[in-house]
């Protein structure tokens, strides 16, 4: 279908993924600057150039970004930045295909660590390369989380939100049960603990030992393919159907049917907040939630590494900041402004200490703010000690269109509806590989 032929409401129907995969070449070849999204710069900030920044970010992380965005206001007499919220990693991407098509984008955008690359293959993306001495990025950034952003020797996507998935506990049920106050070093010493864990009653319910996501649990269950000795996929070839990541699916299809000590929730960190659960795998960027549901509840929490099985895995994720190829000049310096303000390592260590993501800044560890709060409560620091250890996802699931989806929706049928994971894999593989055939030849001329 013909881009010119499709309105707003039929690309908003489809998926981020999918609308990505299919009308991104189109975005990219399109000629001319693009207008910016509605909106004008307030009159006591007079003539200054504006930066529309669509964020994904609501609650804590959404008022910790306004707050940085009205310092960087007030603090200089050229730019102004406005902060847009645009739902989900998925719905913001959709809206920026949406708005490429149309000729209207802002001038920054969150894209999550799978969405970006989908626009990076469509073309549609500007190099920060041109607007930031990639010098003064390798000495700001962690190396790590700025190499996840190169490709071609080119940074494409800068860290703001990075997170990994963490181990967190209710530090108070595990003394309670008797079991050692940690996080566990495997899955077997969990599962020997959890007969003392799930005997505990709070409110007089029963509490399960963990839960599963149901919406984008993929993420979380990548670690758990890795530690059981599988993969998603090596390189574009897809494993999700072979031994390692169908026993770490069965193991627990087991803990919820035949154990009944675990389920898939709608949000498993407010069943944590609520001690419906005792554990849970989750990001960096819950720990300021649940940090306050937990004093808030009166109980103490705990976080450490994930737990290893056959081996240790632990994936990198969270968002980071993109730029449009067809943003006029003026505003992409305008922007990169705003960028190098955010990188500031007071104003990176203050985004860690409001939101719980990672410090992307290295420098921001040594900061007054937020050396203090890791002095006074290690849970900070249990990110930044596991960081060394991650890797990025497999390329399917973060290169493919829609392959997290079809991956999530893998999970559900083995946590909701008690399907064998090898049947639910066998028939994720098949999707993924139909879609790594498609897009196969886009995706290693990018690389």
């Amino acid at each position: 279908m013909s881009p010119v032929h499709m309105g707003r409401r039929a690309l908003l129907g489809l998926g981020a993924g999918a609308a990505a995969s299919a009308l991104l070449s189109a975005c990219g070849s399109t000629t001319g600057t693009v207008a910016q999204p509605a909106g004008a710069v307030p009159a006591k900030y007079g003539r200054r150039t504006r930066v529309v920044l669509w964020s994904t970010f609501a609650d804590v992380p959404g008022k910790a970004l306004q707050s940085l965005a009205d310092t960087f206001n007030a603090g200089q007499n050229d730019i102004y930045v406005e902060v847009q919220f645009q739902g989900s990693y998925d719905e913001c991407a959709q809206k920026a295909v949406v708005g490429l098509l149309a000729g209207q984008v802002p001038d920054l955008c969150v894209l999550s660590d799978v969405k970006w690359y989908k626009f990076y293959f469509g073309d549609a993306l500007e190099s920060w390369d041109g607007y930031l001495d990639p010098a003064w990025m390798d000495r700001t950034y962690q190396p790590k989380l700025l190499a996840e952003g190169r490709l071609k020797d080119r940074t494409w996507w800068l860290p703001l939100a990075r997170s990994t998935p963490l181990f967190y506990y209710n530090r108070t049920l595990f003394q309670k049960a008797g079991v050692p106050d940690r996080a566990p070093e495997t899955w077997d010493e969990l599962y020997d603990w959890s007969k003392d864990i799930t005997k505990i009653k709070v409110k007089g319910k029963p509490v399960a030992l963990e839960a599963y996501q149901k919406i984008d649990g993929d993420w979380q269950f990548q670690c758990s393919a890795w530690q059981w000795g599988g993969a998603y996929s090596k390189g574009l070839d897809v494993t999700i159907d072979q031994e390692g990541a169908i026993a770490a699916a069965e193991w627990q299809r087991r803990l919820i049917y035949r154990d009944k000590i675990a389920y898939m929730a709608d949000s498993p960190t407010n069943d944590l907040a609520n001690q419906l659960i005792a554990t849970q795998v989750n990001s960096t960027g819950g720990l300021k939630m649940l940090t306050e549901a937990a004093k808030a509840g009166g109980w103490e929490l705990g976080t450490g590494f994930l737990p290893r099985q056959k081996e240790f895995g632990v994936t990198t994720g969270g968002g980071g900041l993109g730029m449009f190829k067809r943003t006029p000049h003026t505003r992409k310096q305008a922007a990169a402004e705003f960028v190098r303000f955010l990188a500031r390592p007071e104003n990176s260590a203050q985004w860690s200490v409001d939101t719980g993501y990672m410090p992307v800044v290295p420098a921001a560890t040594k900061t007054p703010v937020l050396a203090d709060l890791m002095k006074k409560d290690p849970n900070v620091n249990t990110a930044v000690k596991q960081l060394p250890l991650t890797r990025k996802g497999d390329q399917v699931r973060m290169m493919v269109p829609n392959a997290n989806v079809q991956i999530y929706t893998g999970l559900q049928n083995i946590w909701s509806a008690n399907t064998p994971a090898e049947k639910a894999f066998a028939a994720v593989a098949e999707r993924l590989r139909k879609n790594v055939d498609r897009h196969r030849e886009s995706i290693e001329e990018h690389l």
